[in-house]
């Protein structure tokens, strides 16, 4: 028999759909059931590639994990990566398909419907439940007649829902109970309960306002479910970048460069407890600095110029600090980037920032893969390349890592250092050889993910009666 699906949706976007679904996808594998996550339509710089080929947005690629898997295309149809001036790179099943504006895109509504509802089945066909994380609020009447991902994905699968709200952000009754009201009947009757979520402090004090929720909704509370900063997940986009004074690591400052289209700032989970994210210049002396990659590099390039960071990291760098860029910021530290398609922007060509002999050409296929690397230092380690832009090595600069095939990759000269290898940061080792200190290395993902299921099931109010 197909899956039973499981729809979880919100009062708003960053409501805590991602977390919740994948606390729900965790729990289900600790019950013994094959579970598999999927959302339709995601919006987000922040991506994977797939083992087994292309690539999908990173909450969907974790909640993946929870369950076991490995990640893959169907479990995320279609990922919309915003490059600003050509609208979104549409990834299609795990592929470029098209660069479209929003009013471009919904005209294709039909054929794009049919390839998610196609994916879906293929992976309704493999598991016992299928938990579908909608997109932004279930709520947004404008874009009913285009809704491939919230309540009308849900009544054609026949998916009981669940509404998440978060009440750290304040207005909790106001989105509950305005989203009930705004719905029809029909969408109404698909949401069985409702989440308070990211508590703070005592929950027995709020169960009046969920007595009032319960009365104004005719629908159970699943649960009032606490924070838990002590619980990581990847996350799904730029909104979780913290912009708060981190807690320096004693003689040891980082600085990573917050670009406007920054993409798969994950590569920096690691140092991120240890770094000051900037937008503009900063007269505090840092040992490192980190360029990301980005979904719009001659536009976030110059930016850099506008705000004074290209000037500065520049001086960085001749004063000693060591400047790591990874993708987009690997191409921005070389001579020059063109873009004769305009793939990303029709700014056609720029000079770099000139740290690295490299230049970069973008093209029109994209590189999509998970790699295995080896540093100068013989530190193996695991990453993948997600890029559309070629930079050949000049033949005498040392690599910045070796493939496993032999072939040598990015370039490491002196205290400047690019590559196309994500992830490489997020490892230990690497970073001691390439920013010279020592890290804590992180506790193994599949910790936090039986944490989320043990705080999941903690928590929930019946939820195997209202949902199995």
């Amino acid at each position: 028999m197909p899956a039973k699906p499981i729809f979880v949706g919100g009062v708003a976007s960053h409501a805590g759909k991602s977390w919740m679904a994948t606390a729900i996808c965790a729990w289900l594998r600790r019950q013994g059931f094959r579970v598999a996550p999927f959302k339709a339509q995601n919006m987000s710089n922040n991506s994977c590639a797939c083992p087994g080929g292309g690539e999908i947005g990173r909450a969907q690629a974790a909640q993946a994990e929870a369950c076991g898997l490995a990640p893959e295309p169907d479990m995320n149809p279609i990922l919309l990566k915003p490059n600003a001036d050509n609208g979104s790179q549409v990834v299609l099943e795990g592929a470029v398909w098209k660069t479209l504006r929003a009013r471009e895109y919904y005209a294709h509504f039909d054929f794009l419907l049919e390839r998610v509802l196609a994916a879906y089945e293929r992976l309704a066909a493999r598991h016992d439940y299928i938990v579908v994380e909608g997109a932004g609020s279930v709520a947004e009447l404008n874009l009913k007649s285009h809704d491939l991902c919230n309540l009308g994905l849900a009544r054609r699968l026949g998916a009981p829902g669940l509404l998440v709200a978060d009440i750290d952000r304040g207005g909790v009754f106001a989105s509950i109970i305005g989203t009930y009201c705004l719905l029809e009947d029909g969408e109404r009757a698909l949401l069985r309960s409702f989440a308070v979520n990211r508590f703070r402090g005592d929950a027995s004090l709020f169960e009046p306002g969920v007595d009032i929720l319960q009365q104004r909704t005719g629908r159970p509370c699943l649960g009032v479910f606490p924070m838990a900063q002590e619980i990581h997940l990847d996350p799904e986009d730029g909104v979780c970048i913290e912009e708060a004074e981190p807690p320096a690591l004693e003689g040891f400052r980082v600085a990573i460069v917050r670009l406007p289209h920054i993409s798969n700032f994950t590569d920096f989970r690691l140092l991120s407890p240890y770094a000051d994210w900037l937008t503009r210049p900063s007269g505090a002396r840092f040992d490192a600095v980190l360029l990301p990659g980005t979904k719009n590099t001659l536009g976030d390039l110059e930016w850099l110029r506008s705000t004074g960071l290209a000037e500065w990291i520049v001086e960085s760098a001749r004063g000693g600090t060591i400047v790591v860029g990874v993708c987009g910021g690997y191409q921005m530290l070389g001579e020059s980037i063109a873009d004769p398609h305009a793939v990303e922007s029709d700014r056609g060509e720029s000079p770099g920032l000139g740290l690295l002999p490299v230049r970069t050409t973008l093209g029109t296929t994209k590189m999509v893969r998970p790699v295995e690397a080896e540093t100068r230092g013989r530190v193996r380690f695991p990453a993948y390349e997600i890029h559309m832009g070629e930079t050949p090595r000049p033949r005498n600069a040392p690599a910045f890592a070796t493939l496993i095939d032999g072939t040598p990759e990015g370039v490491r000269l002196g205290n400047i250092a690019g590559t196309y290898l994500h992830g490489a940061l997020e490892h230990p080792a690497v970073v001691a050889e390439v920013l010279g200190r020592e890290i804590p290395a992180p506790a193994p993902k599949q910790q936090h993910y039986d944490a989320l299921a043990e705080w999941f099931d903690r928590h929930q109010r019946h939820f195997a009666e209202l949902y199995l």
